[in-house]
């Protein structure tokens, strides 16, 4: 809780600080609009801090302590539209955005901030992770709108198959963490638990990571956050036929919106997955909605049994 405390100036600090300690553990957000009261939301609600008005004194004050009162060097993710902080925590940025040439060039005079909270849940993905193993483990999607637990779930199922579970061998995993959320590393040192049999490559793009970690490391499971672009597709691909069993995540609210995709088409087409797992929105993240195999059919709902 102390890297989110400290962005802010004081007093706004010790307001912050007393007004959500009892209710850290349910803390997903805390949005931040100028001339409006900071908004907080948890697991089941939302509320509003009426006493405290964002200016933009306080919000070049949190721009500052993110940057490190240095915006260059944060000039690319500036341009992604967010950047995570130290434990992992992403802050979303919104605001004036200048383009050139029909693409982003830089996010200016931002008025508005999102900080979305890193927590680890052991034993998140303790319901699923039986369905990606049969006679090993399956190449598995997981499909979900924002705030439906994808990064948590992946970051479970790292620490539960690189560790063992019930009675199975515990594999060699390699995490490709581009935005720094899956093992909140500081200096390369992961601070979520991820297993013991775990490499990780930090802030490293997604298409040139998948292809380094099967080189330098050997993995029998890689492990991928947010795919989506053609690149990240054809480097799944040859990461497929390299011999190595992935487990990744994308954004979607159902498994009907990612087949009409351009670029996960050659997924499809292929049918690399054996296992898609559909997460909902629920009063908890990681609630699954459906789990289908290869041939469609959802195992999860018919059964709760393998198929």
């Amino acid at each position: 809780m102390k890297e989110i405390i400290y962005l802010f100036p004081e007093p706004i600090r010790s307001i912050i600080d007393t007004h959500i300690a009892s209710n850290w553990h349910m803390l997903q957000e805390i949005r931040i609009r100028i001339h409006q009261p900071i908004e907080f939301v948890y697991d089941h609600k939302s509320e509003w801090l009426e006493r405290v008005v964002i200016t933009k004194t306080e919000i070049t004050h949190i721009i500052n302590q993110i940057s490190e009162f240095s915006l260059y060097r944060l000039e690319d993710e500036l341009r992604e539209g967010y950047i995570t902080i130290e434990g992992g925590h992403r802050v979303g940025l919104a605001g004036k955005v200048n383009t050139e040439s029909g693409t982003v060039k830089a996010l200016q005079h931002i008025t508005f901030l999102n900080i979305r909270i890193a927590k680890q849940t052991i034993g998140a993905a303790s319901e699923i992770i039986p369905y990606l193993f049969e006679n090993g483990y399956s190449h598995t999607l997981i499909v979900g709108p924002p705030q439906t637990g994808k990064t948590t779930i992946i970051r479970d199922l790292s620490r539960l198959i690189s560790s063992g579970w019930g009675g199975r061998d515990a594999c060699k995993v390699g995490i490709i963490d581009e935005r720094s959320e899956i093992g909140a590393s500081i200096k390369g040192i992961p601070q979520h638990d991820l297993g013991r049999r775990t490499d990780i490559l930090d802030a490293c793009p997604k298409a040139d990571g998948m292809m380094m970690m099967i080189r330098s490391m050997s993995p029998e499971i890689l492990i991928v956050d947010e795919i989506g672009s053609e690149k990240d597709v054809h480097a799944l691909l040859e990461a497929v036929h390299a011999g190595v069993i992935v487990i990744c995540t994308v954004h979607g609210n159902a498994l009907h919106d990612l087949e009409g995709r351009p670029s996960l088409k050659p997924l499809f087409k292929q049918k690399i997955f054996k296992r898609i797992i559909v997460l909902e929105r629920h009063h908890e993240p990681g609630t699954i909605k459906h789990i289908y195999n290869r041939r469609g059919i959802d195992i999860f709902h018919r059964t709760g049994q393998l198929r």
